[in-house]
């Protein structure tokens, strides 16, 4: 297991750089690049490892300072409990120790997510991820207990996933740094999309001596959560394209903010392969960026999960066409 430890909060002006997936520093937070890596399937939906082992393997290479197995972009909710210990067990594996290894807990109840918490642990991942409960309707000060819970039982860091959207409770920034003072949480890994509210929640964790790592996931503007005082970033298109990602973090750290805008706007170009599919939703996304590795070499099929369906014909020529202007140099 990798000491959950890595990179101080860029600050701007500040020039100071380090080895880019050199996971020690002072703080002791979690920072960098860490990203929700994408769960390859093969054409009948069983786990591809051979693809998951090449995935992480062009991640570590690119210099990411952790991975994130069953976020999202993983298809954590979507897996069986069977297939969420398979997956985490090959992406552990096929880490080796070289980068921290967070993985998703997400249910929609306590109990759940503690099970699923167990089990993470005994697999050796170095921190877990859950959202705030859902389906059932959870109020304010239970939504904390939850946590507090969490963070009791936990062998391991938690990181709380800021995922209104998905799960219906946006999670307030008082009680996030409430939270992380009584080191119930971690961190927070911010796919809220109010922008307002993370750099309100940055400001709050300053005052508080910064107790939280600050991870955004909104990766269309990462430049702006860095200013704001992010830790780093947990971006699905960081399966694509992981160098950028690294690259804009190295650029904060440095304080180069005309590098890290540039390379901010070639990676929103590279996301308009998010627009292509003729379906919405989670599918479009993922669909595109498993598309977009197979095109590359890196897995074999772009199969989601069921209801979802790969890609057509059509929508895959359209991404060659974007990942040939702006794509990845790999």
């Amino acid at each position: 297991m990798v000491a959950i430890a890595a990179h101080d909060t860029a600050v701007p002006g500040e020039n100071s750089m380090t080895s880019p997936n050199d996971p020690t520093s002072p703080s002791g937070r979690l920072a960098g690049v860490i990203p929700p890596v994408i769960t390859p399937l093969t054409e009948d939906r069983d786990l591809d490892e051979a693809s998951l082992e090449r995935v992480i393997e062009r991640l570590i290479r690119a210099g990411v300072h952790g991975v994130f197995a069953l976020g999202t972009t993983g298809e954590g909710v979507f897996c069986t409990d069977a297939m969420r210990r398979r997956v985490i067990s090959a992406v552990v594996r096929a880490v080796g120790g070289r980068v921290p290894v967070l993985a998703g807990v997400i249910d929609t109840q306590t109990a759940r997510v503690v099970e699923h918490i167990e089990v993470a642990a005994g697999l050796g991942v170095d921190g877990v991820v859950a959202t705030a409960p859902f389906y059932a309707f959870t109020p304010p000060r239970q939504v904390e207990r939850h946590f507090e819970i969490l963070g009791e039982r936990s062998p391991v860091p938690v990181y709380a996933y800021d995922m209104p959207a998905a799960v219906h409770t946006k999670l307030d920034p008082d009680m996030l740094v409430r939270l992380g003072r009584a080191g119930a949480i971690a961190g927070v890994k911010d796919t809220s999309g109010d922008d307002a509210s993370f750099r309100r929640l940055a400001l709050l964790n300053a005052d508080a001596g910064r107790p939280l790592s600050l991870l955004t996931g909104h990766e269309a503007v990462v430049d702006g959560a860095y200013l704001s005082g992010a830790d780093g970033v947990v971006p699905g298109l960081g399966n694509l394209d992981p160098a950028g990602f690294v690259r804009m973090h190295a650029a904060a750290r440095a304080g180069a903010w005309e590098a890290l805008r540039e390379e901010q706007n070639r990676l929103v170009r590279l996301r308009e392969i998010f627009l292509v599919p003729r379906i919405a939703g989670w599918g479009a996304a993922v669909g595109a960026v498993k598309t977009a590795l197979r095109i590359l070499g890196v897995i074999a099929s772009s199969q989601l999960p069921a209801p979802f369906e790969a890609l057509s014909s059509a929508d895959e020529a359209r991404i060659r066409a974007i990942l040939a202007e702006v794509g990845p140099d790999d």
